[in-house]
């Protein structure tokens, strides 16, 4: 087995994975590429991480795609998706999932270096955050079909029939993209011609 350390790529379950974390007998893994493109939710109403339709999916048909050596090793993780920092649109309650994706402050205080200073220090008129200048921008861009494309994040956005994000850029979309489709129209990825977000799963895998 390769040897798990912070910042390792390792493969699991058909998937090149990086290492975010290691706690105990335990690595909190992230796909290193988007794993595919999917909506949010499946109806355009208001709603949160708890009830919506890509949560239900990584932990149904998502999961059972894994070996049953491979999700025996899966763990069980307790959430909590805070509120929107900047809008106060609801996180909704605490979850325990096998496979999520992750929320604003994980992405932006502690596993791609941390920004918290401009999450605790909003400009005056900032919505989209960061104004594409953070020095950790660079560590959260993914691909998808060899494109930079954005990708979902499990926290709302300003309002709460949007989900918060990260651009292809690795900006933070923290005012959230439509948990249908895109925002802007005229977003199509450029090989797959989808408006969908991407998904990069999360997992606590036993070592």
């Amino acid at each position: 087995m390769r040897e798990f350390n912070v910042g390792a790529i390792v493969p699991f379950g058909g998937h090149d994975w990086r290492v975010l974390d290691i706690k105990d007998d335990a690595a909190l893994l992230i796909t290193e590429h988007i794993a595919e493109l999917r909506i949010y939710h499946d109806s355009y109403k208001p709603i949160t991480w708890a009830d919506c339709a890509l949560r239900k999916y990584l932990n149904g048909e998502f999961h059972e795609k894994f070996s049953k050596a491979d999700r025996s090793r899966i763990l069980a993780t307790d959430l909590h998706t805070p509120d929107n920092p900047w809008h106060g649109s609801p996180g909704g309650v605490d979850t325990q999932d096998k496979v999520f994706v992750l929320s604003i402050e994980e992405a932006v205080c502690r596993y791609f270096g941390d920004s918290s200073a401009k999450l605790q220090n909003r400009g005056k008129n900032q919505n989209y955050w960061f104004q594409r200048k953070d020095e950790n921008n660079d560590k959260r861009r993914s691909t998808f079909a060899g494109y930079e494309w954005w990708w979902w994040l499990r926290s709302p956005g300003r309002v709460s029939v949007k989900a918060a994000y990260i651009h292809g850029d690795g900006n933070i979309g923290i005012q959230g993209n439509n948990i249908l489709k895109c925002n802007i129209s005229s977003c199509f990825h450029p090989s797959t011609g989808d408006h969908r977000g991407g998904v990069r799963p999360s997992l606590w895998l036993k070592l």
